[in-house]
């Protein structure tokens, strides 16, 4: 099994204001990607379990929200770990606008 991708992203939010942001602005990101569906998103306290498809290839994980950052864990089918460097820079540059732009 591949090794999954990973990504923490700081943030001086706290973890209630933190998890109210990425509610609200997950589902938005992910529809400012053509290629990518969200298949599940389920949250569970403070993490939120998920199920995305691109390019007809699935691939799971979880967000865990922390008092002072948020850690991303996506384990990635073959055919998308080509793109994972791409997508982990992707990922944290969305999320740091996510949980540093004022509201």
């Amino acid at each position: 099994m591949p090794a999954p991708l990973i990504v923490s992203i700081p943030h001086r939010l706290g973890r209630e204001e933190a998890v109210r942001r990425l509610k609200a602005g997950l589902t938005r990101a992910a529809s400012s990607v053509p290629v990518l569906t969200v298949d599940e998103e389920r949250w569970e306290q403070d993490r939120m379990i998920f199920r995305i498809r691109a390019l007809g290839q699935a691939a799971s994980g979880h967000i865990d929200v922390a008092d002072d950052h948020v850690r991303l864990e996506v384990t990635l089918p073959w055919l998308l770990q080509r793109f994972a460097e791409v997508a982990q820079a992707a990922i944290k540059q969305r999320g740091n606008l996510l949980l540093t732009k004022k509201d």
